[in-house]
């Protein structure tokens, strides 16, 4: 296969660079406006690329990829994250399907320590008082938050990101908790001074701080449901920088209304980029628009990995970050 004839589809804008060395490489066709893609625009664009390059936004269903081409023999999502993509039906009609994993596992964990951190010590609830001209100084007894040392931190999901995000609990002096299908080797739970539950709800009412960074499944939709929210006890905190449908958002509203849990930071939200009114204005809730691969470095290392994803397909080979249903 020629790469230089290969019509390569992008549906949002990426990096400058990115985009540059993927029109040098193949037939690239760019999103200028950046705008997302309508469904009929989604539809031309499968019956007119070899490969599509999507992201996040765009829902790559059943529907769609049974009114693609013959010729699309690739989806070389831009993202780690392919909830977006009926990956059974992609494989299905033999259209190969990659993601870019690793490349974000530092500045997703990065941020969930600093929503840990703006949740309990109540960081942009304190900067909102400055900004509106209400610090009138220092008291002994106000805006007091919590500290992190000795606190129990349960992670839901200890692939990458959960184990990088421990590393950064335990210098905070942090314990560190988990849950996974499986425990992670023995010296990597050394390591981190881990200790594995198999059984998410005996975990959850025992934690200071409940990080989920495990993906989007159809195991684990609302896998905070109503009932699992009630499991925590109302002192702990809840930190999302996953995937938003792991969460009831309706039910984490109503607990936060009721004073059920003692704070919530999230980076995404389950009907993104809506988010449930009744989160919105809570002093105790930190409310982020989906950050955690927001860094040049992040965005630039994921366009290089759509880039090799698609070389190698082109001249062959496996493509290293090749999805199959088995891995969901």
């Amino acid at each position: 296969m020629s790469t230089s004839r290969l019509k390569v589809v992008l549906t949002r804008r990426l990096p400058d660079a990115v985009e540059t060395r993927l029109r040098e490489l193949f037939d690239a066709e760019l999103n200028l406006t950046d705008a997302p893609m309508e469904r009929a625009a989604l539809e031309a664009a499968v019956q007119r690329a070899d490969v599509l390059v999507p992201t996040i936004t765009d829902a790559i269903d059943a529907d769609l990829i049974s009114r693609a081409d013959d010729r699309l023999k690739m989806i070389a999502n831009f993202g780690a994250g392919v909830n977006h993509i009926d990956v059974d039906a992609a494989v299905a009609r033999g259209i190969v399907v990659t993601n870019t994993p690793g490349v974000l596992t530092e500045d997703t964990a990065d941020l969930a320590m600093g929503l840990i951190l703006a949740v309990s010590r109540r960081m942009v609830e304190g900067a909102r008082v400055v900004e509106e001209g209400r610090f009138e100084g220092w008291t002994p007894t106000w805006m007091c938050g919590r500290k992190l040392g000795g606190k129990r931190l349960g992670i839901v999901g200890m692939g990458r990101i959960g184990q990088a995000l421990a590393r950064r609990a335990r210098a905070f002096g942090m314990q560190v908790h988990y849950h996974n299908r499986k425990p992670v080797p023995e010296l990597v739970a050394e390591e981190l001074g881990a200790t594995w539950w198999d059984d998410l709800d005996q975990m959850l009412p025992r934690m200071d701080v409940i990080s989920l960074n495990c993906p989007a499944t159809r195991e684990t939709h609302h896998l905070m449901s109503a009932a699992r929210l009630a499991r925590l006890k109302p002192e702990a905190l809840l930190i999302n920088t996953a995937r938003g449908e792991l969460i009831d958002e309706a039910a984490l509203a109503a607990a936060v209304a009721a004073g059920a849990i003692a704070g919530v930071g999230l980076d995404v939200f389950e009907h993104e980029p809506a988010v449930h009114p009744g989160l919105v204005g809570r002093p105790n809730v930190v409310l982020l628009p989906h950050l955690g691969s927001s860094t040049l470095e992040a965005r630039q290392d994921m366009g290089e990995r759509v880039i090799t994803n698609i070389l190698t397909f082109a001249n062959g080979h496996r493509p290293p970050d090749r999805v199959i249903p088995a891995m969901l």
